[in-house]
């Protein structure tokens, strides 16, 4: 893949607080990236310094190995909370962000109807956007953030304020988007981030503590189980009685620590059918992305 954007030791301190500490990554073209981390971690002004709008206090920003400044023009941003002015059309407001990226008048017009066909919002162009519900809001900050055809696009939580419906539908808009654009986005909702991630990025404290793909994070934080669900109390008891190693129980379920106790499920599938238990389920289980972050972004 080639390399779009490169961040070294990017760096933000108001006052004696340092907000941003020497955060270092990369995002290769036609990836998604999803930034996470807790409230105050650092998110927004990560993505507000990579979109322009606030200056680093120290680090770099490379695109296409070109400094920061001079490519403005193929970033798109949109902000957790966008706002609008309330007595514009969606149409007359897209055509506006189409214009102030450098699209002549005629091109900027149609790429903003087709941008808001795109996103949903073909019937609503020519509403006024003071009388849009939350979710169109949030629709049409991604229209303008997308009108211009960004290299790269920034989003700050694009989906928190929407329903499962309008999430679902955001999360595909995007899925189609990475064919030609590469887009880092912050998000708290962590089932999102596993569906649709090539790359996490961990915040705590303006920090970057962790990064990697989906697999590699998982990989490194596993911490394997063994879920064992017997037909029976007797038949877990009787397994108690039999089985070397420790474990929880919750009723007819038994959970072994896999890595601790040294046991693979093979192990626990001989055991099993040795001796005829009866099980409803064998299963091997390994930690869940809110698992991960709990460890990686909550605990110090």
């Amino acid at each position: 893949m080639t390399q779009l954007l490169l961040v070294n030791n990017l760096t933000k301190v108001y006052g004696n607080h340092k907000v941003a500490d020497s955060i270092s990554f990369e995002l290769e073209q036609g990836t998604i990236t999803a930034l996470i981390g807790p409230n105050g971690a650092g998110k927004t002004t990560t993505l507000s310094m990579l979109a322009g709008l606030v200056t680093p206090s120290d680090g770099s920003i490379l695109f296409q190995n070109q400094p920061k400044a001079d490519i403005r023009a193929s970033i798109g941003f949109l902000p957790q909370y966008p706002k609008f002015f309330p007595w514009l059309t969606a149409l007359e407001f897209t055509e506006m962000a189409a214009r102030l990226s450098g699209i002549e008048a005629k091109k900027a017009l149609e790429d903003a109807k087709k941008t808001l066909e795109f996103v949903g919002l073909g019937n609503a162009m020519k509403k006024r956007t003071g009388t849009f519900s939350g979710g169109m809001k949030q629709r049409l900050g991604l229209a303008q953030a997308i009108v211009h055809k960004p290299k790269l696009l920034l989003l700050d939580e694009p989906v928190s304020a929407l329903d499962p419906v309008g999430r679902r539908q955001v999360m595909n808009l995007l899925k189609e988007l990475q064919q030609e654009t590469t887009i880092l986005y912050s998000t708290h909702i962590l089932n999102d981030a596993e569906e649709m991630t090539d790359q996490l990025l961990f915040l705590r404290k303006g920090a970057l503590v962790e990064n990697g793909s989906l697999d590699s994070v998982r990989e490194k934080y596993a911490n394997p189980r063994i879920l064992i669900e017997f037909e029976s109390d007797e038949e877990v008891d009787r397994f108690i009685t039999m089985s070397p190693w420790a474990f929880s129980r919750e009723k007819r379920l038994l959970v072994i620590d896999a890595e601790k106790e040294k046991v693979r499920i093979s192990d626990a599938l001989t055991l099993l059918t040795t001796e005829n238990f009866l099980i409803r389920k064998l299963e091997l289980q390994t930690a869940s992305l809110e698992e991960i972050f709990m460890k990686v972004v909550m605990e110090e």
